[in-house]
């Protein structure tokens, strides 16, 4: 059985180097990157198996990147962290990533963490195309279409849109999904803002947005995007 695409994300390249070479040995095809920005447009462009971020990145830090990848990917992400930087740790695994490694780590004991982390995740790389009936929203091109024909969205009910088809069949709260649009750091939690997004989204992808058939609410609560049969 072949092994999965590995992306490595750290701007030390020497260390880049280094998981190049033993990853390679190990049989991974191995693809690099030195900030989040280029690991985003890689992990979008040739989706990899595996991620091995880096937290202390330059510009976009790896808790980021880790947050803007669970938009719309579970490929299984290894967090590698320096000693000392718990706290960005334990955001960062809040924010999705599967499991860490301390920095300095051995190579035997980040192999044994990688297949773990794939048995795990059962080797589910994710796709940036999600689909749900007759919708396709195609996060590379960021692009969504019905039935065959484009549907245009503001870059805020894109972003509902993406964060609920990535959910789809789950509760998501209010509060989550305020916090995975506006971000985490958003002051309060204003539902009736939501409500008016949610109600232009509908207008656009909804054949009755008065009986919707994609997004539902859960009164009180949240809503759901219901998967397709």
């Amino acid at each position: 059985m072949s092994k999965p695409q590995v992306l490595v994300v750290d701007d030390d390249r020497q260390i880049c180097r280094a998981l190049l070479v033993g990853l390679t040995k190990q049989g991974y095809d191995v693809q690099l990157a030195t900030s989040g920005e280029e690991a985003l447009d890689l992990a979008v462009e040739a989706p990899p198996g595996l991620i091995l971020l880096d937290l202390g990145l330059p510009g976009m830090s790896g808790v980021d990147v880790c947050r803007e990848l669970r938009q719309w990917s579970r490929v299984p992400i290894i967090v590698l962290s320096a000693q000392g930087e718990d706290r960005t740790k334990v955001a960062a695994l809040d924010s999705g990533a599967d499991d860490y490694l301390t920095k300095p780590f051995g190579l035997e004991e980040l192999f044994a963490h990688m297949r773990a982390v794939l048995r795990r995740t059962k080797d589910e790389a994710a796709s940036p195309v999600l689909l749900n009936g007759a919708l396709r929203l195609d996060h590379a091109a960021h692009a969504v279409t019905l039935d065959g024909q484009p549907v245009s969205l503001t870059r805020t009910q894109y972003e509902l849109l993406r964060y609920l088809m990535a959910h789809a069949g789950k509760l998501v709260t209010y509060r989550a999904l305020i916090a995975a649009v506006w971000g985490p750091n958003y002051e309060g939690d204003d539902t009736r803002n939501l409500r008016v997004f949610i109600a232009q989204l509908r207008r656009k992808i909804e054949s009755d947005p008065t009986a919707p058939s994609y997004i539902l609410t859960m009164s009180g609560v949240g809503y759901r995007f219901r998967p397709e049969p």
